[in-house]
């Protein structure tokens, strides 16, 4: 292909409709008929990352190996593709008015008045070119966060009728998401907000050439030909996108509504050959058809809200399939563990995750999960600040130093086993600045991690400032704790295990952003496998 075409998808009605997971599944189906194909998502908030936001605000931050900390849809994008993102992947109206403005003070506009309209639809313009300038991609799909009408998004908005007319016809096309409400008072559905959906969007300059209809019941023929009318779209450019029983299953829906076979003909490239969905099916299946059941405990602070940690529990989902296996993840707030209940919360749990996160709340309640599974040879895996509270347990029980802690907790600890790393005392600047992206780490044979990687150097994504205190290793090595992954580079312990345990690992990284349906993470894969004989016994 000598030109790079792009598909843009909207959002209309209200948000959570699942614009990243329509924008994933186009593109696998695009990507299994052979096409070069990634995604990328513009957000409309101000905060020029995701990286300084409360998970309970966005969800999970999500974490490329260049270290760029991004939207959770990209998850949905690397989990569906199989395909690293980037910095480039992910672009915020932070990041566009942060250019814009240091564009300005380098005198770059010439003296001219600087506006949102050329300079500022200029900037997102080019961001939205940015991947397809690279040669590397046939297909590039925009996601628009929000939703047309917003404030936020206009500039966006905007941005997209600009390039649809610049990049000329069969070049650019809009796909518009909305959803079709059933009123139970009524017994039917409605397409009167899709109507004044599409309309917002055409007061815009922009005419839908797709249009997605998020519904819970089956729309009618009837009622197809009337969206088709009232918005002004072909009657093949209606796709019907009803609930799933998992996000996995939308690919073969949208393979049935034929989005693919509508987006390539407006494109005007040709279908190829049919995709190639068979491993995708294969995942599926056993996902489907598990034959055994396990209950997996994740103990964190933010349970109230899935997303946050969203990548952990579709890398559980992963890992499922690939055992044939059903794991039931049982949310545990860290802040209501104490003595008194503890064996109740944990009874019936076939492993024990201990979650990744920040600050000082819920931390004892981390501590005491992992003594639990530690004493009761319950299988372990502790994520980041999971590892870190493996540290702090074993620390005060098994070498007997009661006020170990993290500098994170407590400053004033008298045995600080997870510090501050020295390059980041003098940071004020929290966004960006933490460990971030891709690290090596260097693993020692004849350990579990080398058996769980079957490889000595691997390579994880990071997002942390606390570090293992290198002035412990060797004691707690000494009382048992091993330290069986190293970074090369900097000498920091990236894994640490137990040997008179069935399953006991943590890692400083986070392996849940590397699973992907075709790769899922092999720590997640040994986990599960080890709970399933856990409950076997």
């Amino acid at each position: 292909m000598n030109q790079t075409k792009y598909i843009f998808v909207t959002g209309g009605v209200t948000s959570s409709l699942g614009k990243g997971i329509i924008a994933a599944s186009l593109a696998k189906l695009l990507q299994a008929r052979g096409y070069r194909t990634t995604i990328q998502k513009f957000d409309p908030y101000i905060n020029v990352d995701p990286g300084t936001l409360n998970p309970y605000e966005h969800g999970e931050c999500y974490v490329t190996d260049d270290g760029a900390e991004t939207d959770l849809d990209l998850g949905h994008y690397e989990r569906f593709l199989n395909v690293p993102t980037s910095q480039a992947n992910n672009v915020t109206t932070g990041r566009i008015y942060l250019s814009v403005i240091e564009k300005e003070r380098r005198g770059e506009f010439l003296g001219k008045t600087v506006q949102v309209v050329p300079h500022i639809t200029n900037e997102i313009k080019e961001r939205m070119q940015l991947l397809g300038n690279s040669g590397d991609y046939d297909i590039v799909i925009t996601e628009i966060g929000g939703t047309v009408g917003d404030i936020e998004s206009l500039p966006y908005i905007e941005s997209v009728r600009q390039l649809v007319w610049e990049l000329g016809e069969h070049n650019g096309i809009v796909i518009h998401l909305t959803l079709v409400p059933y009123l139970a008072a009524a017994g039917e559905l409605k397409t009167k907000p899709t109507q004044h959906s599409v309309k917002t969007l055409m007061e815009s300059g922009i005419k839908a050439d797709i249009l997605v209809c998020r519904t819970e019941h089956e729309i009618s023929e009837e009622l197809r030909n009337k969206l088709a009318l009232f918005c002004n779209v072909k009657r093949e450019a209606v796709i019907q996108s009803i609930d799933a029983s998992t996000i996995y299953e939308v690919p073969n829906l949208m393979l049935e509504e034929g989005l693919d076979v509508v987006a390539l003909k407006k494109l005007d490239l040709p279908k190829k050959a049919a995709p190639d969905l068979k491993n995708w099916n294969t995942f599926l299946r056993r996902l489907k058809n598990p034959k055994h059941t396990v209950n997996i405990g994740l103990v964190g602070k933010y349970v109230e809200m899935q997303d946050c940690y969203k990548s952990i529990l579709e890398a559980f989902i992963h890992a499922g399939a690939a055992n044939e296996t059903k794991v039931n993840v049982v949310s545990i707030h860290s802040e209501h563990i104490d003595a008194n209940n503890i064996n109740e919360k944990f009874s019936g749990l076939d492993g024990i995750l201990v979650a990744p996160g920040f600050g000082e709340r819920g931390i004892e309640g981390k501590i005491a999960a992992v003594q639990y599974a530690r004493e009761n040879k319950v299988p372990f895996f502790g994520i980041c600040l999971g590892m870190q509270m493996a540290i702090i347990e074993y620390s005060r029980n098994i070498l007997g130093y009661t006020d170990a802690n993290s500098t994170e907790m407590n400053e004033h600890t008298a045995h600080p086993v997870v510090n501050l790393m020295e390059e980041q005392k003098t940071i004020t600047d929290k966004g960006g600045t933490m460990r971030l992206g891709a690290w090596k780490c260097e693993i020692k044979k004849d350990s579990l991690a080398y058996k769980i990687y079957g490889k000595e150097t691997i390579s994880e994504r990071h997002r942390h400032r606390y570090e293992y205190n290198s002035n412990y290793v060797a004691q707690l090595q000494n009382a048992g704790l091993i330290a069986s992954g190293v970074n090369p580079d900097t000498g920091l312990v990236e894994i640490i295990e137990i040997e008179d345990h069935p399953f006991f690992i943590g890692v400083q990284y986070h392996p849940e952003y590397k699973s992907t349906v075709a790769n899922p993470h092999p720590i997640f894969v040994n986990f599960v496998a080890a709970a399933v004989k856990a409950k076997k016994k």
